[in-house]
């Protein structure tokens, strides 16, 4: 194993859903190649497929403006009625 470390670490235990989706080929070969480099640095052969959510939650973890608009909302402020 290599003291490289690459931007995503090991992969978590997950339960997955199946999603599709399209992409260039140019995307689809940087990502097998992420793959192999993934699974020669942390010895755990893994395949693009199974880095993609992991990919793209750690992309979603950092995006400032999604994490702030994507903050639940806090609940209202009682509201005092005046007794006069």
């Amino acid at each position: 194993m290599s003291t490289t470390k690459l931007r995503l670490g090991p992969l978590p235990k997950t339960e997955n859903l199946k999603l599709t989706f399209t992409c260039p080929a140019s995307l689809k070969a940087d990502l097998e190649r992420y793959a192999a480099l993934h699974s020669r640095t942390y010895g755990e052969e893994v395949d693009a497929l199974t880095l993609i959510p992991h990919m793209l939650e750690a992309f979603m973890a950092r995006d400032r403006v999604f994490k702030r608009t994507n903050k639940p909302a806090l609940p209202a402020a009682p509201q005092t009625t005046d007794p006069r």
